[in-house]
């Protein structure tokens, strides 16, 4: 059985994600989605929040697994027994980074690959961090975020705005 990682903070999960998230699953018998921590990033999300966003913005597929992890990516993947990365490149300024990364994860785990799969044209713009900011000022997310938590994502900014945050 072939198996997946796509590891992200998914802070929030977005379509771009999702669009990910469905071609993997079409090319592997299971595609785990890992929740990790990234320490240069505040998150709007607990990472158990975001487990459970992704949990349903994920439920119709069948070979999607959701879970989180706080190791790094080459041991986590060791320990799920996966040799597959899959990462999604919107620019050529994500494709430096990433292959940094791929080169690192295959130096901890010479067993992992990681496969990379180009951003669909239409959400090429899109990232958690911009739709936070469409968020802040009130902008409708149904085109940004997968139908099943546009509320959690609204809600939590509304919250965070009342706090002053």
């Amino acid at each position: 059985m072939s198996t997946a990682i796509y590891p992200g903070s998914f802070d929030p999960v977005t379509l771009g994600h999702l669009n990910i998230i469905k071609r993997a699953a079409a090319c592997f018998d299971k595609v785990v989605v890992c929740v990790m921590v990234n320490s240069k990033k505040t998150g709007l999300f607990s990472p158990e929040e975001r487990v459970e966003l992704l949990k349903k913005s994920t439920a119709r597929f069948p070979n999607v697994e959701v879970d989180y992890s706080s190791e790094l990516l080459a041991a986590y993947a060791k320990r799920r027994r996966a040799h597959v990365v899959v990462k999604g490149l919107r620019a050529v300024s994500d494709f430096e980074q990433e292959v940094q990364m791929a080169v690192i994860n295959r130096k901890l785990n010479p067993k992992l690959e990681t496969m990379f799969l180009a951003s669909s044209e239409k959400y090429t713009y899109l990232s958690s961090t911009i739709v936070k900011e469409m968020a802040r000022y009130g902008a409708n997310l149904a085109e940004f975020v997968p139908r099943e938590i546009v509320e959690d994502v609204s809600r939590r900014v509304s919250e965070m705005e009342e706090k002053g945050g």
